[in-house]
């Protein structure tokens, strides 16, 4: 016997000890001598909101009928401490536990993964377990009129927290006032994240070897990899990592060091700014013996000349000493759409607003076994549209890249029997 909604409880353990029994009709029973409307639907309201709970009638539960209660209220009852089942109940969502004598919250309070909603808000906590901030579901965390002096800094993980209440408390003046500012809980939580202690170094990738190297053939190594632009880098996307960890003289030297330990014969990055691709990208991979190709997306068309250095695209990076650049294309599919739009509203209201973009090069393979052996392949990169919204966006730009790489192949002498490898961040499941 279950309800919806927010379930007021004056003896949390009796209702409990009904349930555990599997006697519905006994926790109704129970239930209904508590309250005065005797079963059905339950009001109540606090601070502007509507909370309700829901008793099943005797004839719904024959009809086999259930719900599922998902706040929890147990306020005003001077509890001091918890039964270790409360931090069973995985799928509460709200639980308000303000106007007691709670002197210790448990670290297991953390079992609760989908608590959007905390209320501790008047009682006697000195402390809270740094657990609290494995809780990233959590939106409101109201603290107010404790005795807590110290924050975690694990609470600046929380980065869908909303409300954060704190006056009541002896805490620093630094905190309060950052507390009461514009944006003050945000504010708050980046600094707490900000000051956080950076977490080990994670341990090296575990890479699975698919087929051993053997023979005398020539073989040769890919990497594709999406390096996230500075731009794209923002605490608003990414708000649990620390500014250090998005910072970009952080991110580009673990990039660099991430892609010279693979030293891939070819590799294809997605999301490379213009500016960074000369400055950084080019210039250190030359250094190892590597030649590039790059294209930004079509915007960099129509925008100044400082916001074009931030601009992304794709770029293809290969192996001077194993490859040599035949012939290369790039596709603007914007343009494309409004080449194959053919009067169709939505190529040019959907497609063709999308900037993304993709390359082909033809490479002549060098091979050592047989230096007068004259092999091509060919090597893709592309970027496809992020949205989930525009599904059928990503179909039509991979269609109209596939048709264009077609022609491109056709274009080159025995090209319609050349090896082809395709990289690129499609932004769809498999």
């Amino acid at each position: 016997c279950t309800g919806s909604g927010s379930f007021k409880l004056s003896y949390y353990n009796e209702y409990k000890s009904y349930l555990s029994a599997g006697t519905c009709s006994m926790a109704q029973d129970f239930i209904a001598n508590l309250d005065p409307y005797n079963g059905g639907i339950c009001d109540k309201y606090e601070n502007g909101k509507r909370r309700m709970y829901v008793i099943l009638s005797p004839e719904e539960v024959a009809a086999g009928k259930t719900t599922r209660w998902t706040e929890l209220d147990i306020q005003n009852k001077g509890i001091k401490n918890f039964s270790p089942y409360l931090w069973s109940l995985h799928h509460l969502t709200a639980l308000y536990l303000n106007n007691n004598k709670i002197v210790r919250l448990p670290s297991e309070v953390c079992n609760l993964q989908n608590l959007k909603h905390l209320d501790l808000s008047n009682n006697k906590l000195r402390s809270l377990p740094v657990e609290l901030g494995d809780m990233l579901k959590l939106q409101d965390l109201l603290l107010s009129n404790n005795s807590i002096r110290l924050l975690p800094y694990e609470l600046g993980r929380l980065f869908q927290l909303n409300r954060l209440e704190l006056d009541g408390n002896p805490l620093t003046p630094e905190l309060l006032q950052k507390a009461r500012e514009v944006n003050g809980t945000q504010k708050l939580l980046m600094f707490l994240l900000d000051t956080l202690e950076a977490p080990d170094i994670p341990p090296a990738r575990p890479w699975i070897s698919i087929r051993e190297r053997t023979g005398k053939h020539m073989t040769f190594t890919v990497m594709c990899y999406n390096i996230l632009s500075e731009t794209l880098a923002t605490r608003t996307k990414y708000g649990y990592c620390p500014s250090t960890a998005l910072a970009w003289d952080t991110r580009k030297i673990l990039i660099m060091k991430e892609i010279l330990e693979r030293r891939a014969d070819i590799i294809a990055l997605q999301e490379v700014e213009t500016e960074k691709y000369s400055s950084f990208f080019l210039k250190e991979l030359s250094q190892h013996g590597y030649l590039g190709v790059f294209q930004p997306k079509s915007r960099a068309k129509t925008v100044t000349e400082e916001e074009r250095k931030h601009v992304d695209g794709c770029a293809i990076f290969y192996n001077k000493s194993k490859f040599a650049l035949h012939k290369d294309k790039y596709f603007d599919f914007s343009q494309l759409a409004i080449a194959n739009s053919e009067g169709a509203d939505d190529m040019i209201n959907r497609v063709q607003t999308k900037d993304n973009i993709g390359i082909a090069c033809c490479f002549d393979i060098k091979d050592p076994t047989n230096a007068s052996k004259h092999q091509k392949m060919i090597m893709l990169n592309t970027h496809i549209n992020w949205d989930p919204e525009y599904s059928d966006v990503k179909l039509i730009q991979n269609i109209m890249f596939m048709s264009e790489v077609d022609s491109f192949v056709k274009d080159i002498k025995g090209g319609h029997s050349l090896p082809v490898v395709v990289c690129g961040d499609f932004n769809s499941t498999p």
